[in-house]
């Protein structure tokens, strides 16, 4: 472990960053030659040479801190443990050559959010590369690699990039010609930006409720709630797991209706052996900070029809003419990624199988937790042929109170985040539900989900398993 905290006094600055983003840790420890430490180097130091000119080329060498704090293996724990503070946080452990054997933290009461990127990969080096072409704004290779790259992965033949995973729902929604006079219909359980999309383009959004084994949108609510008004659905594939594309197609086929697939949970899911994404007639992802790949903000529109694709790279190119520039057609909106988020976003996408197996691998181990803790029940398989990804862990709290659980584990340091509140429940949208949503109501304030990130060590999972003891 401790090799990931060393670097060579020869190493560009840019290779060194690339060493504190893959230890996550906010440091090196610089070696000469010999392999003797001259000194570190954190994160802020960097961004401060940076802001003095300082080209990421230069050798690390010349601009290490050798003023430092550090322990001797010789030392006894106590006595190290009195070298950190507030402002010193780890410190390395030397042998008699002044060679790095080890380090010391502070570890005792460390804090574990629910949510994470993981950036081990490439994402610096395009980035980087993004920022030195000039091509920072909304054209340039990166936006064309995401757009080509991820549509392939779920198996479409058109990606059209956008700034976040709203104005996707919302540009999807608009090149259907979605507006004033039709219903849409939308899950309770879910976050508000896939209500407010149908809002925002004038339409009536119409809330059913869930199925109680896969908290996605119940099929046979969706049929109960058609009216001759109905011109779309959106499914939402839930923390990760799939709807019932089957059926919803179904559906959707039999009344003539659009589908609007509502991915933003659930990168690399799979119904019936094919991926998310590739059901409806557009679908939409994110690609916020907290998602299972991101670009720090940002999202995607998937689809398989050549004039959707045309009318949504148009429409958020403010509905300008693809021919005539500056001339445009109809009112549209800016509603373009960048090349530096792409850029992010690629390097992500080279790695999602790796973040997802990562994922699968944290569940199991929250599963093991909690295997003698009845009051913990995680979700079971779909009984349709699927595959779920982990977005985040989740579980349903029974015969606790699931709020007053949240509030210890924050007492330790470990966040855990409650489901989303029912759309129903909340003033400005309970008029839009035409029906009560028992089943909604019930998971939402049962649903708990827990900090779920690939950067989780053996520490954190001790400190969460210390909270539950």
């Amino acid at each position: 472990m401790v090799n990931k905290l060393l670097c060579k006094e020869q190493d560009s600055l840019l290779r060194t960053l690339q060493i504190i983003n893959e230890n996550a840790r906010g440091v090196v420890f610089v070696t000469n030659e010999d392999k003797k430490m001259i000194g570190l180097v954190t994160d802020g130091d960097i961004r401060r040479l940076l802001l003095d000119g300082v080209q990421l080329d230069e050798q690390i060498g010349a601009h290490v801190n050798r003023k430092f704090a550090f322990a001797r293996n010789t030392d006894n724990v106590q006595d190290i443990a009195r070298k950190l503070d507030d402002r010193v946080k780890i410190i390395p452990i030397l042998d008699q050559s002044d060679q790095v054997i080890d380090f010391y933290e502070i570890g005792n009461k460390s804090y574990v959010p629910v949510a994470a990127p993981s950036l081990k990969g490439n994402e610096f080096k395009y980035l980087t590369d993004a920022l030195l072409s000039t091509w920072i704004s909304s054209k340039g290779k990166y936006i064309n690699r995401l757009e080509n790259e991820f549509s392939e992965y779920c198996g479409t033949q058109y990606g059209i990039a956008v700034s976040n995973g709203t104005v996707a729902i919302h540009l999807a929604l608009v090149a259907l010609n979605v507006g004033p006079g039709d219903e849409v219909i939308i899950p309770d359980l879910t976050f508000a930006a896939t209500i407010n999309a149908v809002l925002h383009c004038g339409a009536t959004p119409v809330i059913v409720d869930i199925d109680e084994d896969t908290w996605c949108i119940d099929p046979a609510k969706i049929q109960k709630a058609l009216t001759s008004k109905t011109k779309a659905i959106i499914p939402v594939h839930v923390y990760g797991t799939p709807c019932d594309m089957g059926a919803i197609m179904s559906i959707a086929q039999d009344k003539g209706l659009y589908v609007i697939e509502d991915c933003a949970e659930a990168h690399g899911a799979e119904f019936e052996g094919k991926k998310v994404g590739s059901f409806g007639d557009i679908s939409t992802f994110s690609f916020f900070a907290n998602k299972i790949i991101t670009c720090g903000e940002g999202g995607i529109c998937l689809t398989n029809n050549s004039e959707l694709d045309k009318r949504l790279r148009k429409l958020r190119d403010h509905g300008m003419n693809t021919s005539k520039r500056y001339w445009h057609d109809e009112v549209g909106y800016n509603y373009r990624m960048t090349n530096l988020q792409a850029s992010i976003g690629v390097a992500q996408l080279e790695r999602i199988d790796e973040i997802l197996e990562r994922r699968n691998e944290i569940k199991g181990q929250y599963q093991t937790i909690y295997q003698n803790c009845k009051e913990v029940v995680f979700q079971n398989k779909p009984k349709y042929d699927s595959k779920t990804v982990v977005w985040l862990v989740c579980a349903l709290i029974e015969g606790k109170d699931r709020d007053e659980m949240i509030e210890h584990y924050k007492s330790e340091g470990v966040e855990l985040r409650p489901f989303f509140y029912p759309l129903s429940a909340m003033e400005i949208y309970a008029k839009y539900a035409p029906e009560p949503c028992p089943v909604t109501e019930k998971i939402s304030q049962k649903g708990i989900n827990f900090p779920t990130y690939n950067e989780l060590e053996k520490k954190h999972f001790n400190a969460i398993e210390k909270v539950l003891k």
